[in-house]
C-alpha cells in the first residue's frame, strides 16, 4: 500500500505512519479513528488518493437543503472573514451545500472541497469528518493526521449527523472544516446548536404537511350538507371514555394510518359499547397525501354538538414554511399532538363525507329511520408518521415487557436467554450472546475480548448457521462486536454486505450467514464498569435494515439485561463461595465403623445456600452417633454458624453425653452465638437438630430432637413408621428441657434422617409428601445409596427453595459370640479370675497376641473400679474392628490421667492403660459409669 507522507508535528502523525507501515497501534490514538483506519485499509483505499465519486443527480432542493439553507446563511455570516468551510451532506455522504467564511477561500480550494456533488462516505474517502460521522452516527472530530487521505493532513473538522425529529433517521451531516491552527473547543457547541436549528426546520416541514391534511379534511367536511347527522368531537368523546379506552382508540387509529389504505376496524369499549374506526385517504391542495381516521358511534350522541373552536382556523392559517421552529397550536385549541405529526380534532357540526353511506371497506349504510350516528375525527396524518408512532409505542411496550421478563432468576445463563427471548421477534430475528467463561462462573473476566464463549443462540428458526452454544468465539479488531466492546457503545451495521470488518472475520462463514441475515446491531453488556459480554441482534425476515431507533432500543435492552446478568454473576460468585465454605465444613468422608451402613446426600437450595448439615460419629462400645441439623436462614452467616454448631456437636458427642444432654449443651452454644452476633449487628440465630445413638450390642437406638422433623424407621419387613419422639424446642430458645426416647431397631432396619427442606414445599401438602416418602422407603431390599437416590428423585422438590440434608443408616447387630461379659462383686481376689477368663476368651477368638496388653489393662481397670468405685462390677470384651475392654461400676467418680512422681506409690495405672491402648475414656450410664479402652488388632 502506498504510504504517502504524514504532516509534520506531534499528535497522530507518528501513529498514522506506524499504522501505514503495518506496525501495531494499540494506544495513543482514539478508538473511533483507529477503527476507521482499519476499515479504510480493509477497503483497499490509498492515502494519496485524490479523486472521489461525483454525483450529478443529487437533489438541490431536497428537505435537508430547504431546512439547512437559512441556517448555513447565518453560519456564513458568523464566520465571515475566517477560513471556515461549512458543508451539508445527505445521508449517503454526498455534499449538497457549501459555505465559506472567506469568499476567496472558495476560489483557492480544489473542486473536491468547494463544489457540491462529491461523495465523502468513508468507503470512498477514508477517514474524514462526513464519512466518520455517518459511520459512528454521532458528533466526531478529525484532526490533522487522523485523516486517512494525504490531502487533508493540514485540516481539522467537526461533523454531526442531522436527524429527522419525527422518524429519528439521519437526513444528513453538518460539517465544519478549518485549518489545524484554528482548532477551538467552542465549535462543538456551535455545531450542535446549528444542527438543532436544522432539525427544528425539518420538524416544521412535517408540521406544515400535517396542517395541510387537516385543512383538506375540514374543507371536505364543510362542503357536506349540514344538520342531517350529529357529529361528536374526539375531545367530547374522550370525556366519556376511560383512559384505557382512549389509548386503545389512538393506538388503533395509528395502526390504520400506517396501513395507508381504506379500512375499518371495530373497537370494543370497556362499557360494552362498540366504536368503528374508519380510515379515509386525503390529498391536500399542495399534493400532500395522508389518511384521516374517523370514529363512528351508533345511535344518538349522549351530548350536545361540539363545534370546532376558532383557534383551529387560526392555527391552520399559520405560514406553511416556518423559519426555525414548528408551528404549535395555541393553548386551549382543540388540535392535540399526542404523537408528533398527528392532530386530534373535534370537527364542525356538519355532515361529514360518508356519514350517510360508507364504502364496502368501512361502515354500513345509514337508513332514514335508523337513529343517527355520531361521527368524529380521531387522527389525521401521513402513513409514515403512523408507522413511526406505532413503532415507538411498540418499543415502549417491549421495554416494559423486558423489565418484567429479564432477570426473573439469579442464573447468568438463564438471564441471557431471557434477553434473547424478549428481543425475538419484536426487535430482531436472531440473537446471539457471548459471555466469558469467568462470568458464567460468577467472576470477572481478565480479558473479556478474548475469552468469549457462545452462550445463547435464539431465533425464529433453528437452521441459521451461527456458532453453536459452548464454542469459543474470537472476533477480529474490525468486527462490530469487538468495536462495541472497545467503545462501550452499540455498533450498527445496516447492511452486512457492506460491513468490511465483519466480512473479513471469516469470509466463508460470513457468506453462509449473509444468505440468512442482512443487518446487525452489536451491543456490549456492561454493568457497573464490568464488561460481561456482547450481544448480536440480527435481522433476516424483515426487509428493512436496522436503524438508529433500533440501535437505541437494543442498547437499552442490553443495559437493562446487563444489570440483571451482573446481579446474577455476583450472586453466583457469592453462592459459589458459600457453597465452597459449606462443603468444606461438611464431612468429606464417612468414618470407619461397623454399626451401620450409611449413605448421605446434600442438595443446596436453588436460590440461596442454607445451613443444613449431617454427621456420623463413631462412639465407644461399637456405638455410632448420627446427627442431622438445620440452621435458620440462608447465606454465608448460616453456613458459618453451621460450621461452628457442627464442631460443637461433634465435641459433645465424643464426650459420650447422651442425646438429650448433647442438645442441652448445643442449646447453650446457640444462645451464646445469638448474643454475640446480635451485639455485632447480625440477625437472630436459631437451629433445629436431631441426634441418635445406635448400639449394635443391644440394637437399641436413643434419640432426641430439638424442633426437628422426626426420622423415618423402615423395619426389615418394609413397614415404615415415623416415631412420635418428644418434641423439644429449637436450639437457642433456652430454658426448656430435652427428652430422649429409646427404640429397638432389629438388624437390617433403616433409620432415615432428613431436614425440613425435603418435606416442606409451598406447592405441596406435608401429609402428601410424607405419604410419598413412606411409599419410597417401603423397599427394604434397597441399599442406603439406592434409598437416598430414590428419595431425592421422588420426594424432593424439583426446584428446592431450602437445603436438603439426607442420611440413611442400615443397622447391624454385633454377633453375640463376639461379646464376653463377666459380673463380679467388688472383691480384689477376683481380679486374677477375670484375667484368666479374658485370656481364655481371647484364645477362642484367635487373639493370643493381644493377650498381654489386655491382661494388663483389665488388671488396672478392674482394680481401680474395686478400689475407687462401687459394686457390683461388670467386665465386657467386644471383638469388633478393635478389641474393646469395658469395666463399669456404680460410682459417678471418673478417673483422671496424671503423671506420678518417682516417690508416689500409685497413680501409674491409667498411664499404662493409655500407653497400651489406641484410646480410652469414660462414659456415664444411668447406674454409674463405664471405663473403656481400645486395643488395636493389627498385630493379632
Amino acid at each position: 500500500m502506498p504510504t504517502g507522507r504524514a504532516a509534520d508535528g506531534a499528535g497522530p502523525a507518528r501513529f498514522r505512519e506506524r499504522f501505514l507501515q503495518g506496525e501495531p497501534v494499540e494506544a495513543g490514538i482514539r478508538t473511533s479513528i483507529l477503527n476507521s483506519w482499519q476499515r479504510s485499509r480493509s477497503l483497499g483505499l490509498s492515502p494519496d488518493q485524490s479523486d472521489l465519486p461525483f454525483r450529478e443527480d443529487f437533489d438541490p432542493d431536497g428537505r435537508i437543503v430547504r431546512a439547512a439553507l437559512p441556517v448555513l446563511d447565518r453560519l456564513e455570516s458568523r464566520f465571515a472573514g475566517s477560513q471556515m468551510n461549512i458543508s451539508v451532506a445527505d445521508a449517503s455522504g454526498t455534499v449538497l451545500l457549501r459555505r465559506f467564511g472567506e469568499a476567496s477561500l472558495a476560489r483557492s480550494l480544489p473542486a473536491i472541497q468547494r463544489v457540491p456533488g462529491f461523495v465523502f462516505a468513508e468507503q470512498f474517502a477514508g477517514t474524514n469528518g462526513i464519512g466518520l460521522a455517518l459511520a459512528e452516527r454521532q458528533l466526531i472530530r478529525v484532526y490533522g493526521a487522523e485523516h486517512f487521505a494525504e490531502r487533508s493532513q493540514g485540516s481539522a473538522c467537526r461533523a454531526l449527523p442531522v436527524r429527522d425529529p419525527l422518524s429519528g433517521c439521519i437526513e444528513g451531516v453538518l460539517c465544519f472544516g478549518y485549518p489545524r491552527s484554528a482548532e477551538d473547543p467552542a465549535l462543538t457547541a456551535v455545531i450542535r446548536k446549528a444542527a438543532e436549528a436544522i432539525e427544528r426546520r425539518l420538524l416544521g416541514q412535517s408540521s406544515a404537511r400535517e396542517r395541510a391534511l387537516l385543512r383538506a379534511y375540514l374543507d371536505t367536511g364543510a362542503e357536506a350538507a349540514a344538520g342531517l347527522h350529529r357529529s361528536i368531537g374526539v375531545d367530547q368523546l374522550a370525556l366519556e371514555l376511560r383512559p384505557r379506552d382512549r389509548a386503545i382508540l389512538r393506538e388503533k387509529a395509528a395502526a390504520l394510518i400506517s396501513c395507508a389504505q381504506r379500512a375499518a376496524v371495530d373497537v370494543s369499549l370497556s362499557d360494552g359499547r362498540q366504536v368503528t374506526l374508519v380510515s379515509r385517504p386525503l390529498t391536500s391542495a399542495s399534493g400532500v397525501e395522508g389518511i384521516a381516521i374517523e370514529a363512528v358511534l351508533p345511535g344518538p350522541s349522549p351530548r350536545e354538538l361540539l363545534a370546532v373552536p376558532h383557534q383551529v382556523d387560526e392555527a391552520l392559517g399559520s405560514p406553511a414554511e416556518p423559519a426555525d421552529v414548528p408551528v404549535v397550536p395555541p393553548s386551549g385549541s382543540v388540535p392535540v399532538a399526542e404523537v408528533p405529526g398527528y392532530f386530534s380534532v373535534a370537527p364542525p357540526s356538519t355532515r361529514l363525507p360518508g356519514a350517510a353511506t360508507a364504502d364496502a371497506d368501512g361502515a354500513t349504510d345509514e337508513h332514514p329511520d335508523s337513529p343517527p350516528s355520531a361521527r368524529g375525527l380521531v387522527l389525521v396524518g401521513e402513513p409514515h408518521v403512523g408507522t413511526y408512532a406505532l413503532a415507538a409505542r411498540r418499543r415502549l411496550e417491549l421495554l416494559s415487557e423486558a423489565s418484567a421478563r429479564i432477570g426473573t432468576t439469579l442464573d447468568v445463563r438463564r438471564t441471557a436467554e431471557e434477553l434473547a427471548e424478549t428481543a425475538v421477534p419484536r426487535l430482531a430475528d436472531f440473537v446471539t450472546i457471548d459471555l466469558p467463561e469467568a462470568v458464567l462462573r460468577g467472576e470477572e473476566s481478565a480479558d473479556p475480548r478474548s475469552d468469549l464463549r457462545r452462550t445463547v443462540v435464539h431465533g425464529i428458526r433453528d437452521d441459521c448457521p451461527f456458532s453453536p452454544v459452548g464454542k469459543q468465539v474470537e472476533y477480529g479488531p474490525t468486527t462490530p462486536q469487538l468495536r462495541c466492546l472497545t467503545s462501550g457503545q452499540a455498533v450498527l451495521e445496516p447492511d452486512l454486505k457492506a460491513a468490511v470488518g465483519w466480512l473479513a472475520q471469516d469470509p466463508e462463514y460470513s457468506e453462509q450467514l449473509l444468505s440468512q441475515v442482512h443487518s446487525l446491531i452489536a451491543v456490549p453488556l456492561v454493568a457497573r464498569g464490568v464488561v460481561l459480554g456482547v450481544v448480536g441482534f440480527y435481522r433476516a425476515q424483515d426487509p428493512a435494515p436496522f436503524g438508529d431507533d433500533d440501535r437505541s432500543l437494543a442498547q437499552e435492552l442490553a443495559t437493562r439485561a446487563a444489570l440483571s446478568i451482573d446481579n446474577a454473576r455476583r450472586y453466583t460468585r457469592e453462592r459459589t463461595m458459600v457453597l465452597a465454605l459449606q462443603r468444606s465444613l461438611l464431612p468429606h468422608g464417612l468414618p470407619a465403623q461397623d454399626a451401620v451402613d450409611v449413605a448421605h446426600r446434600y442438595l443446596p437450595a436453588e436460590s440461596d445456600v442454607g445451613g443444613d448439615w449431617y454427621e456420623v460419629i463413631p462412639l465407644s462400645g461399637t456405638r455410632v452417633g448420627l446427627f442431622v441439623g438445620d440452621v435458620v436462614g440462608h447465606g454465608i452467616l448460616s453456613a458459618a454458624t453451621m460450621g461452628r454448631l457442627r464442631t460443637a456437636a461433634r465435641s459433645f458427642a465424643e464426650l459420650d453425653f447422651p442425646p438429650d444432654e448433647v442438645l442441652t449443651h448445643l442449646d447453650n452454644v446457640v444462645g451464646r452465638l445469638d448474643r454475640e452476633d446480635a451485639a455485632a449487628g447480625a440477625g437472630i440465630i436459631g437451629a433445629t437438630c436431631l441426634y441418635a445413638i445406635y448400639d449394635p450390642t443391644s440394637q437399641q437406638c436413643t434419640m432426641a430432637r430439638a424442633g426437628h422433623p422426626p426420622p423415618a424407621l423402615v423395619d426389615p419387613d418394609g413397614t415404615v413408621s415415623f416415631p412420635d419422639l418428644p418434641t423439644g424446642p429449637p436450639l437457642g430458645l433456652g430454658g426448656l428441657p430435652f427428652e430422649a426416647a429409646e427404640i429397638h431397631l432389629p438388624e437390617g432396619s433403616q433409620l432415615v434422617l432428613y431436614t425440613d427442606g425435603l418435606i416442606e414445599d409451598r406447592h405441596r401438602d406435608v401429609d402428601v409428601i410424607l405419604d410419598q416418602l413412606r411409599g419410597v422407603l417401603a423397599h427394604p431390599d434397597r441399599t442406603p445409596e439406592e434409598t437416598c437416590q430414590a428419595v431425592l428423585d421422588t420426594v424432593a422438590p424439583a426446584h428446592p427453595c431450602d437445603d436438603i440434608a439426607l442420611l440413611v443408616a442400615r443397622t447391624h447387630a454385633l454377633d453375640p459370640r463376639r461379646i464376653a461379659t463377666w459380673d463380679l462383686p467388688a472383691d480384689p481376689a477376683l481380679v486374677s479370675e477375670v484375667r484368666a477368663a479374658a485370656i481364655r476368651q481371647l484364645a477362642d477368638w484367635g487373639l493370643d497376641e493381644a493377650a498381654f496388653a489386655v491382661e494388663l489393662m483389665l488388671s488396672e481397670l478392674v482394680t481401680n473400679a474395686i478400689r475407687h468405685g462401687g459394686g457390683p462390677i461388670r467386665v465386657r470384651l467386644l471383638h469388633d474392628r478393635t478389641l474393646i475392654c469395658e469395666v463399669s461400676d456404680t460410682s459417678n467418680t471418673a478417673p483422671h490421667l496424671r503423671r506420678a512422681a518417682t516417690t508416689d506409690e500409685g497413680g501409674r495405672g491409667l498411664f499404662l492403660v493409655a500407653q497400651l491402648s489406641q484410646g480410652w475414656g469414660t462414659r456415664y450410664i444411668p447406674q454409674g459409669k463405664v471405663i473403656w479402652a481400645e486395643c488395636g488388632l493389627d498385630g493379632a
